[in-house]
């Protein structure tokens, strides 16, 4: 369990625990439940191009389901396989089952399980996990973001020429083609990119400093639950790409860094198409 406590706005569950707790209990059942199916026969079907669905996603998505709504029935539902389920209570469950679908279909190790809470537009608690490395990151408004129960910070490097930008491609392809073109643009200025596949893995990453800035155009609530959560609370600064504005759940793009780090980019990154579609 990670260190710090749940929200007194956040009520416990049918069976005592913490909301943050029953997020990391639903995320490491199915990141086992996952794990096994990993490089074994899975079922893929296609949703479009380049978009693909697994049995093991499904699966994952009804155990996280069957179990958060036994310990909060009165929440409502925003899952990536699954029709939106309206609450009666204020707060919503986001579930990715799978984030990184394409990296685990084909055997890739980077993919992760999003567990989160919402109230409105607002992320109030959620965890990232990586059931390959066995990495649990977790946050809650107010209380900091963790590693496997130990505070982390985004990095602390304030020179956009020494600083590694994470990427993905999405599916909204002309957003993407102008995202290729602006990352060529700004190299070999910027020190490094990494496109790896799971976005949500990817703000994680963010957010332990592990990557120093992380943009995208075209996500999902699913995608970004924990992610915009676990990177404030980390202190970066978290922006929706097309107003510039603090990022929400519904936001389709981010721009996420140190503030610093954020200025420079931007600055660099002015009169590029992908800013402004």
């Amino acid at each position: 369990m990670t260190n710090n406590s749940d929200s007194a706005d956040l009520p416990v569950s049918r069976s005592g625990l913490t909301a943050l707790a029953v997020c990391e209990n639903a995320a490491r059942r199915a990141g086992e439940l996952v794990l096994n199916r990993f490089r074994t026969d899975i079922e893929v079907s296609l949703k479009g191009r380049a978009n693909v669905v697994t049995d093991a996603d499904l699966a994952s998505e009804r155990l996280i389901l069957d179990y958060v709504r036994d310990e909060y029935p009165d929440f409502g539902i925003l899952s990536e396989e699954s029709d939106p389920v309206a609450g009666a209570s204020p707060f919503t469950w986001v579930v990715d089952p799978i984030d990184g679908t394409r990296n685990f279909a084909e055997g890739i190790p980077h993919f992760c399980i999003v567990v989160a809470i919402a109230n409105g537009d607002q992320v109030v608690a959620g965890v990232t996990y990586d059931p390959v490395r066995n990495e649990l990151f977790s946050a809650q408004q107010g209380a900091g973001a963790y590693l496997d129960g130990q505070r982390i910070h985004i990095s602390d490097r304030e020179n956009i020429d020494d600083a590694i930008l994470g990427f993905d491609l999405g599916y909204d392809f002309a957003q993407a083609k102008h995202l290729m073109e602006m990352v060529a643009g700004i190299w070999p200025r910027i020190s490094g990119y990494r496109l790896m596949g799971s976005s949500a893995m990817s703000i994680a990453y963010t957010a332990a400093g592990r990557i120093d800035l992380y943009a995208h155009h075209s996500l999902s609530s699913w995608d970004i639950a924990s992610g915009i959560l676990l990177a404030r609370e980390a202190g970066a600064t978290v922006l929706d790409r097309a107003t510039l504005e603090p990022a929400t759940l519904f936001s389709p793009g981010l721009i996420i860094a140190h503030p610093t780090l954020l200025d420079q980019f931007l600055a660099m990154t002015d009169g590029y198409t992908w800013r402004t579609m």
